[in-house]
This record gives structure tokens, C-alpha cells and sequence, in this order.
């Protein structure tokens, strides 16, 4: 195997827009990201709920109960 072919492997610090921070391996030593596990609707538990809420409003205003 030829050497030094391979990238570095960091322990990267990732930084979401929500202010959580983490550790990880990664060929980057810092990585900013948008969503993470903390803010993402689906791992809150949140998307759920509001796409129940779409629902109860579109049945509402079928049947005039609003």
C-alpha cells in the first residue's frame, strides 16, 4: 500500500446554527451544519405533531367548525 495516499482523520468539532456542539471522526476538523439531532423536527418529535395539526385544520374548515 502506498504511503501517505490516505487523508487525515480528525477529531472534527461540529457546530449547529441551534448552539449544540459535538465531537466526531471526520477528513475535516470543523464542520457547521444547519440541523442537527437536537433542532431536526423529526428527532424533537415535532413534525408529527404538526402535521397532525394540518390535518385537523383542513378537516375545520371542511365542515365549517371553525
Amino acid at each position: 500500500m502506498k504511503a501517505d495516499i490516505q487523508p487525515k482523520y480528525y477529531q472534527a468539532k461540529v457546530t449547529c446554527n441551534c448552539g449544540n456542539e459535538f465531537v466526531t471522526g471526520s477528513t475535516k476538523s470543523e464542520i457547521h451544519v444547519e440541523v442537527c439531532s437536537k433542532c431536526h423536527p423529526f428527532y424533537t418529535g415535532q413534525q408529527k405533531a404538526a402535521a397532525a395539526r394540518g390535518r385537523v385544520d383542513k378537516f375545520n374548515k371542511k365542515y365549517g367548525l371553525q
